[in-house]
């Protein structure tokens, strides 16, 4: 028959292994944690300095273009021409970035996308409706009602459009023109 301090040595060992692993593996998280970290802080540092530089570039002569809504399939009113987001700098690539809105930015610094978000909210704030929800958008934008395009087309764009300031989600999931933006357009 063993002992009563034999068996409570034996637990207390199998506790302070545990405990040990345990410690082990809490490091090891820390270490990956700390390593995240470090690359998440690289990557905000440049999207910072990426907007400092498109926040420098000089603001090239103002053209006559103006950008139209893409045609729906459902009906709304068409867009007048003073309505439509004014551009103010040389078109924007595909895949380019979204700069962080500051007075006097004009929409045409963003890849087409965007630019056809934003001008179906304006139309939408002509027309004295405020907010539209990422399935409006999509349907505005004459897209097929699907997943992959509300979430991964729309959603993400509106998102990142309201991070950077250029649209308020006032309340989750509806989007609409931020104040400024709004002013400007």
């Amino acid at each position: 028959m063993a002992s009563v301090v034999g068996l409570l040595e034996a637990r207390e060992l199998a506790a302070r292994e545990r405990v040990e692993g345990l410690r082990e593996a809490a490091d090891r998280i820390l270490a990956e944690l700390a390593a995240a970290e470090t690359d998440w802080q690289g990557w905000v540092v440049a999207r910072q300095r990426v907007g400092e530089v498109l926040t420098d570039l000089p603001e090239p002569e103002p053209r006559a273009a103006v950008v139209k809504p893409v045609p729906t399939g459902q009906p709304s009113a068409p867009v007048a021409a003073s309505q439509a987001v004014a551009p103010s700098a040389g078109p924007a690539r595909r895949g380019s970035i979204v700069p962080v809105w500051r007075p006097g930015l004009k929409s045409d610094v963003l890849a087409l996308d965007y630019q056809r978000i934003l001008a179906l909210l304006v139309a939408r704030a002509a027309q004295g409706q405020g907010v539209m929800s990422c399935q409006e958008l999509a349907a505005g934008l004459g897209l097929e009602l699907t997943s992959a395009n509300v979430e991964g087309r729309v959603r993400s764009r509106v998102k990142r459009l309201a991070d950077r300031g250029w649209l308020a989600e006032p309340v989750p999931g509806a989007f609409t023109l931020a104040a400024g933006t709004a002013a400007d357009s």
